[in-house]
């Protein structure tokens, strides 16, 4: 009972440390906690500047790689046998329905995590140095960007997996989009496939990039960018925090430099702060961020459970080339282009503006290159950086704002108000019914 207890003690301490020594001791000889900075500033704790949406995603991603590994144990990526490892998921195995299902939820939520976190970052001016040493924000930046883009991929390519018709035509209406890129639009799409149409080509190739590739591209990035953020000083509040204060020289520490020649007057080398009466703004990294970043984890872990309780992951009939739905849609988080193809092809006489050119491939390139220029364009004052809702900012804060919620307008049209044919229906309006197309 005594080394039972001695045990318990050796873990327990590194996550409720009674001292700040013990404090202190807990990052550094903890393995997950050594990721955290020993102290952490009162502000960047806040809900209500960064939402935690980083953590969020990150705990999304912890769930999706736990369940997908379960997953993995029973799918079998094959066209013949895919679809019959699916429906025995959804009715046989015991919960595998619930697992199948928390998956699901987890991967649109990451989606919708990543982008509300780079909504976050932008709104804020997080994605700019100050004038601290050796940072490199808009470097970050562009890691977010991709860590955004793997996430839509990862999505994507988990969506053809169960072989069933909302899957087939889904990544049917994706990769058609994609072929209207000009000259590589048709062998990006030829290589994606395995061949011209969706079929075990296709299967496996997806199959090989969301169970490794993708999701080891995305652990690759987000270690970095945690790392990065580390180098950075931590979030982007705590530099508008050193700005806004008052300058003050502090006095230098008087003590004793051992170096290789001996005893040597002078001052410590922590002398300088980045804050000003730094013990004031921070608070110990163990148990102040831990427990948050614990209770935070346990919230995602219950809403995500509960989601998956509630909406049940939706498996249709077998993927039949022969049998088109209508409509047939993307994957909800590209619906936005599928829409913007309609919205932008304009037929005037004899000739047709191509939508899917158009709206599915340059406009989406011009939005993403924006992101990747934003940091370097942007000339606003430094104290704009780490706020909401600048008021320097406020020209390029309404031009993002307004992007996003066209994106957003565009997702809902295309999710609810688009019926048979694209036709455009009102939420209350009843869609026709129509025959089958074979």
């Amino acid at each position: 009972m005594t080394s039972i207890k001695s045990s318990w003690e050796k873990i327990r301490w590194t996550w409720q440390p009674a001292s700040e020594r013990e404090a202190g001791d807990s990052i550094v000889r903890n393995f997950l906690l050594h990721w955290f900075p020993a102290k952490v500033t009162r502000r960047s704790l806040a809900v209500s500047y960064s939402f935690w949406l980083g953590t969020i995603s990150a705990v999304l991603f912890f769930i999706l790689s736990m369940t997908g590994v379960v997953l993995m144990f029973l799918y079998v990526p094959s066209v013949e046998r895919a679809y019959p490892s699916v429906k025995d998921l959804e009715y046989t195995v015991s919960f595998g329905w619930f697992i199948r299902a928390l998956h699901r939820v987890g991967a649109h939520l990451m989606v919708a995590a990543v982008f509300f976190h780079m909504v976050r970052v932008f709104l804020t001016g997080a994605h700019r140095n100050t004038v601290q040493a050796n940072q490199n924000r808009p470097l970050n930046w562009l890691v977010g960007v991709a860590l955004l883009l793997a996430t839509l991929l990862l999505s994507f390519t988990g969506y053809l997996l169960p072989w069933d018709q909302l899957a087939y035509w889904a990544i049917t209406v994706g990769t058609n989009i994609a072929s209207s890129a000009p000259v590589v639009g048709e062998p990006m799409r030829f290589v994606l496939l395995g061949g011209t149409t969706i079929g075990q080509s296709t299967l496996l190739r997806f199959y090989v990039l969301h169970c490794f590739f993708l999701p080891v591209l995305v652990l690759i990035l987000f270690s970095y960018h945690m790392w990065r953020i580390r180098k950075d000083g931590g979030l982007a509040c705590v530099d508008n925090l050193a700005l806004t204060q008052k300058a003050e020289k502090q006095a230098p520490v008087r003590s004793r430099t051992y170096s290789l020649l001996g005893i040597t007057g002078g001052s410590t080398v922590h002398v300088e702060t980045a804050l000003v009466n730094e013990d004031v703004h921070t608070v110990q990294g163990s148990p102040n961020l831990t427990r948050r970043l614990l209770a935070v984890t346990l919230a995602t872990f219950a809403f995500s459970a509960i989601l998956a309780v509630a909406v049940r992951a939706p498996l249709e009939e077998a993927a039949n080339p022969s049998v088109t739905p209508n409509p047939a849609k993307a994957p909800w988080y590209f619906l936005w282009l599928q829409e913007l193809v309609t919205d932008t092809t304009i037929r005037v006489g004899g000739f047709t503006l191509n939508g899917a050119l158009i709206g599915g491939i340059v406009l989406p390139a011009v939005l993403v290159i924006a992101l990747i220029a934003a940091p370097f364009l942007d000339k606003s004052p430094l104290r704009a950086v780490g706020v909401w809702w600048a008021a320097e900012r406020r020209r390029q804060n309404l031009i993002f704002l307004l992007i996003v919620l066209a994106v957003v307008v565009l997702t809902v049209v295309g999710t609810f108000m688009r019926g048979p044919y694209w036709n455009f229906y009102w939420p209350w309006e009843t869609w026709p019914a129509m025959p089958r197309r074979f």
